[in-house]
């Protein structure tokens, strides 16, 4: 059991029979009235984030989120299938699971997914990735009009914003948090 006194920011709960975890939290002591703790919780399930004020003191169940290194190995449909490292136990997950992360996978890549009483509740890809461009419009110089930027369709499939200098077959990095191209490689 943890206590809200014990509350940190990363922290996990079980809260109302769902996992949450914990944003960022405030102990208050008002003028009048008995000290509480206001949080800003976000759902493991989906990712919903909300606003709750709890008594201090008060005990929650802690839950144990257990890291684990998988591999992806390759894509059939909406099904993409990993393997533990460690156990090389083969897993398929959905394409919710994954997130906007899901177009910018290659294979044999590395991932961090946590689990919970067995079960996947979250993948975390790598920061960065590097991918090469398969098609991109050439840039015209001087047209800036546009913010300088250009769609490029990637190797994996996917389709990011990049400068106007970069052209079919370079390679680049991108930032999987944001979807954003970050630099030429």
């Amino acid at each position: 059991m943890i206590s809200t006194n014990e509350f940190r920011s990363g922290e996990a709960i079980v809260l109302d029979g769902q996992l949450w975890v914990i944003v960022e939290f405030q102990h208050v002591k008002p003028g009048k009235g008995g000290a509480f703790v206001r949080t800003k919780l976000r759902r493991m399930r989906d990712g919903s984030v909300i606003e709750r004020t709890f008594r201090v003191g008060e005990k929650f169940q802690e839950a144990y989120i257990e890291k684990r290194t998988f591999q992806y190995l390759y894509r059939t449909g909406e099904t993409f299938h990993l393997m533990d490292t460690t156990t090389y136990e083969e897993r398929e997950v959905s394409t919710q699971l994954l997130g906007s992360a899901a177009g910018f996978l290659k294979e044999n890549m590395g991932l961090e997914v946590q689990l919970h009483d067995g079960q996947m509740i979250g993948i975390q890809p790598p920061m960065f990735v590097e991918l090469r461009v398969e098609s991109t419009e050439p840039g015209i110089r001087g047209d800036t009009s546009k913010g300088a930027l250009k769609p490029a369709q990637l190797e994996t499939g996917a389709s990011v914003q990049v400068p106007l200098f970069v052209e079919n077959g370079d390679v680049i990095r991108i930032d999987t948090r944001t979807t954003a191209y970050v630099s030429r490689v």
